[in-house]
């Protein structure tokens, strides 16, 4: 039986910040269950799912193949969230396995492990310089950027440069980075890589020596988009704030969209309870949602439909962090 920890006592006021909140969270591991068999369900599932998409590829129009493969890429990708934080078993090993093809093709797991914990120090959150998943640069590098990557910069911050120009940018990024660690001789860095190159092999051995798909078109229609509805959950989840729980949001999302991104989009929970399952975060935003939106400021959207129609050309603040220097 899960407790639910979050705020559940009455000597934890309702403006308490989200410091306070992950003081309490880590309480939850004790009462994880052995193995969490929804999400080892879910896994199976997204994997036939996937075999069924990319086998039938040929057979399938290219409008039903574009937005399954991007979903399952996506949802892929929640999944890997969830084994970085210590699901579905106790066994870190296992966990890892069940995640081990690398759908998406661009990001070591390991290294993803790595910098999205990090993330999770929330006194630090959205800063450039110490959160390694902020979208925010500091002032120093935005001086030194050059008019081009200003502009794209600044594009990134409309939800539509997002999707569209993001995968691109952070796989760019990506590859500069161990271009970096390459011509430095960084064994640390490049230790993510070749466990990382089997796992991209193992997607591309069914994808194209079975199921006869072009590269090219398995990062059209699969790989790209799955990435681009990755950054669409991440587009609006965190925003420059003095008080540290005004900086992670809410996004009150129908089925489809919280089935993908695994209820992270309930995401002032999960930075408070970071220990909890996918599947039992409705209930607990349920009820304590009344503190959670005055822990997070009222920083709220209800349904990605609100965060089109307000950012999809519009920039969401500037790329420069506010706070940083």
């Amino acid at each position: 039986m899960r407790i639910p920890i979050l705020l559940t006592g009455s000597s934890v006021p309702d403006n308490c910040h989200m410091a306070k909140a992950n003081e309490i969270s880590h309480v939850t591991s004790r009462f994880r269950a052995t193995v969490e068999w929804p999400t080892v369900a879910l896994a199976a599932g997204l994997y036939l799912a996937f075999a069924f998409v990319t086998w039938n590829y040929h057979a399938l129009p290219w409008w039903a193949v574009l937005p399954l493969g991007a979903y399952l890429v996506c949802l892929h990708g929640s999944l890997q969230h969830e084994v970085v934080h210590g699901h579905p078993t106790r066994w870190r090993w296992v966990n890892a396995a069940l995640v081990f093809p690398s759908l998406w093709l661009w990001l070591p797991h390991s290294r993803y492990r790595e910098t999205h914990l990090a993330h999770h120090n929330d006194a630090q959150l959205t800063d450039p310089l110490d959160d390694p998943e902020s979208s925010y640069v500091s002032a120093a590098r935005w001086a030194g950027m050059g008019p081009l990557h200003r502009l794209l910069r600044q594009a990134l911050m409309t939800l539509a440069g997002r999707l569209l120009l993001g995968p691109a940018y952070y796989i760019g990024l990506k590859l500069r980075e161990l271009l970096w660690a390459l011509s430095r001789g960084d064994r640390r860095y490049l230790a993510h890589w070749p466990l990382h190159l089997v796992a991209v092999a193992v997607t591309l051995v069914w994808v194209i020596g079975v199921c006869d798909i072009p590269f090219g078109e398995y990062v059209l229609f699969f790989a790209y988009p799955g990435i681009s509805l990755t950054l669409l959950r991440s587009y609006a989840e965190h925003r420059a704030a003095e008080e540290v729980g005004h900086r992670t949001a809410v996004v009150e999302s129908g089925p489809v969209f919280s089935l993908l991104f695994l209820n992270n989009n309930l995401h002032v929970v999960h930075h408070a309870e970071p220990g909890v399952a996918w599947y039992a975060l409705p209930a607990l935003y349920r009820r304590h949602r009344n503190r959670l939106l005055a822990i997070n400021g009222g920083y709220l959207f209800h349904g990605y439909r609100e965060i089109f129609a307000r950012f999809l050309l519009r920039r969401r603040g500037s790329p420069v962090h506010p706070l940083a220097v």
